[in-house]
């Protein structure tokens, strides 16, 4: 039988501190953030940086502490704090409709730019002027899928750390460094410096992306700039970029949204420079 929950007022001290970093200026100010669910609490629980766990504390049902055992065992391992606590006290913490029954404070894990620069990054997403959560969060998921180095939110966009973006990298955030509230300008600048070309998706480009797989121009150091999801990338960031590249439509679709995008962008990257001669390409000894 499940062990009594031991927070059980909505109300409690403990409780409200946890649910006020649902709230962009409390994350900032405790640099704190809310991690919801089995994947992300998981994956924050592995997480460290610097040799500091991620994770400092976590919620959980008595149900959710017995279905995920190992997950409340590799917590307790990062020197977490874990509470047991009500479906009503969860309820209260988390910021979805259905709580998956696990809560998480992580502290915040952005890396500096200069960190990123200092990697030689191959592969990058800018996130130049995202402000939708959901998006920001799926854009980091492909990154991180299409073997990226890192991402960076320049400060035209959206918090990495609201609770939204958060669920919708999937985990995804644990996985690769993040750069924030860099300006566009310097991060493009950077970037150039540190012999990345930077490409502008926007689907009016000049340059067609199935043009550059042919012509063998993607297998470089890359960094893609998306823009905002309803009227795309201005005219003074698109004059930064290298070249300004759309994805071709074939068939009768209007466009495509900003993730699926991205996607495609990301993983013709990924293609190019892991074909002979491409800068991810291994030789053999």
């Amino acid at each position: 039988m499940p062990p009594a929950p031991e927070l059980i007022s909505p109300r409690s001290p403990r409780v409200a501190a946890a649910r006020r970093l649902a709230k962009r200026n409390f994350r900032g100010k405790e640099r704190l953030f809310l991690a919801e669910g089995p994947q992300a609490v998981r994956e924050a629980a592995a997480h460290r940086a610097g040799g500091t766990a991620t994770l400092v504390e976590l919620f959980a049902t008595p149900d959710a502490a017995e279905r995920y055992a190992d997950i409340m065992g590799e917590a307790r391992d990062a020197g977490a704090r874990v509470h047991l606590a009500t479906e009503e006290v969860i309820a209260e913490i988390s910021t979805t409709v259905t709580p998956q029954g696990l809560v998480g404070i992580c502290r915040f894990l952005d890396t500096p730019f200069e960190e990123v620069l200092m990697n030689r990054p191959r592969l990058v997403a800018v996130l130049a002027h995202v402000r939708d959560p959901g998006n920001a969060g799926t854009v980091l998921r492909c990154a991180d899928a299409a073997g990226a180095d890192a991402v960076v939110l320049t400060d035209a966009s959206v918090d990495l750390y609201n609770p939204k973006a958060v669920r919708a990298s999937v985990g995804s955030l644990f996985h690769l460094p993040v750069a924030v509230g860099v300006p566009v300008e310097r991060a493009v600048a950077g970037l150039k410096d540190a012999g990345v070309r930077i490409l502008a998706a926007d689907g009016a480009g000049e340059h067609d992306l199935d043009d550059e797989l042919d012509k063998g121009s993607m297998g470089g150091p890359t960094a893609w700039v998306f823009g905002n999801e309803a009227w795309g990338l201005p005219e003074d960031t698109r004059t930064l970029a290298d070249a300004v590249v759309r994805v071709p439509i074939h068939g009768k679709a209007e466009s495509l949204n900003l993730a699926t995008a991205a996607a495609v962008c990301l993983y013709a990257s990924a293609r190019a420079q892991r074909a002979a001669g491409g800068c991810r390409s291994v030789t053999p000894g």
